[in-house]
């Protein structure tokens, strides 16, 4: 009986309206290598970034979005175990996935920073550098 309870709760939080299409942003294909990589180079890498940056934001307030309304549709104050447990995996999995999205994005501009950084050193003599 419980069981089917979970199912009924879970069905509950996927059906109605889909508040939004929260697809995964992908990460920059390629940063430039700073050691060889052209000052114009390094400044497409730096808009990847910022473009994956907006990306990535996007689909947080997205997966926020849907949170809500998932949220909104099991009620402020759960009555049941059931409907306190879906809660609380709802709460869970927009946690990771946020926390998955965020250090995806540090990871990508730790690893631009690098290269940014060994631009610099390559051409700190390089007035126009």
């Amino acid at each position: 009986m419980r069981a089917l309870v979970a199912m009924a709760t879970l069905a509950a939080l996927t059906a109605g309206p889909v508040y939004a299409d929260c697809s995964y942003p992908p990460p920059p294909d390629k940063l430039p290598d700073g050691n060889t990589a052209t000052k114009d180079e390094m400044i497409a890498g730096q808009q990847a970034v910022k473009s994956y940056d907006k990306a990535i934001n996007a689909y947080l307030a997205c997966i926020k979005l849907e949170h809500d309304g998932a949220a909104s549709r099991i009620g402020d104050k759960p009555s049941t175990p059931e409907q306190k447990k879906a809660l609380e995996d709802l709460n869970r999995v927009q946690i990771q996935k946020n926390n998955a999205a965020v250090d995806q994005l540090q990871s990508v501009a730790d690893r631009f920073n690098e290269q940014v950084r060994a631009y610099k050193a390559k051409h700190k003599d390089d007035p126009k550098g």
